[in-house]
């Protein structure tokens, strides 16, 4: 009960403290089933780590993003349970399963560190760093805002492609084609991490900015928000090639195409989820496309939501907990916050665009 009134009290807080300078939010938005305590400076970038053994366990991690700030781990209800700080403006963070290192299997999350123009990598639960201080990225670039990482997701290739794990970043700025880098983390039999470049690829509009990213591991297609512009898609894996398969939601959101996720109803179907920033509201699309096309993403539902211009989002399909029992989605907020939202909430709404 008294977690449950500070979730209200800060969510109330958080709306009309910020209704005057930031996109209002709708009479009619969902509202967070709970809200994080706070972080000490700018929530950016979730992700979901969930605990195989005892899914009640799984955590919620998120950066803080100015300088000084760190990556957060809160638990089902919120609370913070660890933090590593005194970081050089982390962004966006993913997680990867099953990475092999000094002989065993173990679970990671990957970090961009923006003024220290490196992946960070950690290791879960223990949110304990194995990188000896980061791996530098984008080390070629001499234009300032070339090399500053922004965004990254993580692809795991499949067994019989070697199983290798690739790190897709993207940047504050840079060129017309090759904005993204794809990188295969390595690791020797002593454990220590290296990164070598797979590929460059990626168109951009040079409207704004690309940091929002997120890869189908399973369909093997890598999205990502080109601000302003739309959403691209590729093929995740650098042997199929640099074609661009699509480019939506071209005109579908107010300004920026934001945060990026994927609900996976089986290993075929879900949605594909765009936080669309200054409408504080969800993009949502049909991961398999429609029509037999499966790279026809058209808009199938707009649903406004509690979470103020939303920079980074994560969704799972995992059954967490009683009241996460079909999974949760994690958006960003302003007021240092992360709001958790049950799917079965978002899935309603959904239906009810279909009808």
């Amino acid at each position: 009960m008294k977690f449950r009134i500070y979730t209200t009290i800060a969510l109330i807080a958080l709306i009309t403290g910020c209704k005057d300078k930031l996109a209002p939010v709708a009479a009619d938005a969902l509202k967070p089933t709970v809200v994080t305590q706070q972080t000490v400076h700018d929530t950016d970038d979730p992700a979901i780590w969930i605990n195989k053994t005892d899914h009640q366990n799984s955590l919620i991690l998120g950066t803080d993003k100015e300088n000084g700030g760190g990556i957060y781990a809160f638990d089902l209800n919120g609370e913070i349970v660890k933090k590593y700080l005194d970081m050089a403006r982390p962004n966006n963070i993913d997680v990867v399963y099953d990475f092999a290192y000094q002989g065993e299997l173990i679970d990671i999350a990957v970090v961009t560190e923006r003024n220290a123009h490196a992946l960070r990598i950690f290791r879960l639960p223990e949110l304990t760093p194995i990188d000896n201080g980061g791996l530098l990225i984008f080390e070629q670039e001499t234009q300032k805002k070339y090399n500053q990482p922004m965004g990254v997701a993580l692809y795991t290739a499949k067994e019989e492609e070697g199983k290798k794990v690739y790190a897709i970043t993207g940047r504050k700025d840079g060129p017309s084609e090759g904005y993204l880098h794809q990188y295969e983390i390595k690791t020797d039999k002593q454990g220590k991490l290296s990164l070598q470049l797979s590929r460059t690829f990626g168109a951009y509009s040079g409207q704004k900015e690309i940091e929002a990213i997120a890869v189908d591991n399973e369909l093997g297609y890598v999205y990502y928000s080109d601000e302003t512009a739309g959403v691209r898609k590729y093929y995740a894996d650098p042997s199929k090639g640099n074609e661009e398969l699509a480019f939506f939601a071209q005109k579908d959101a107010k300004r920026d195409h934001e945060g990026i996720a994927i609900y996976k109803k089986d290993q075929q179907t879900g949605y594909i989820i765009v936080s669309d920033q200054q409408d504080n509201s969800l993009l949502i699309y049909p991961r398999e496309g429609i029509d037999q096309q499966p790279h026809k993403h058209q808009l199938i539902a707009k649903i406004p939501v509690s979470a103020i211009e939303c920079d980074g989002l994560e969704v799972t399909s995992e059954s967490l907990n009683n009241q996460f029992n079909k999974g949760m989605l994690v958006m960003m907020s302003n007021g240092k916050v992360f709001q958790y939202y049950d799917w079965k909430l978002i899935e309603a709404q959904i239906e009810k665009n279909k009808q």
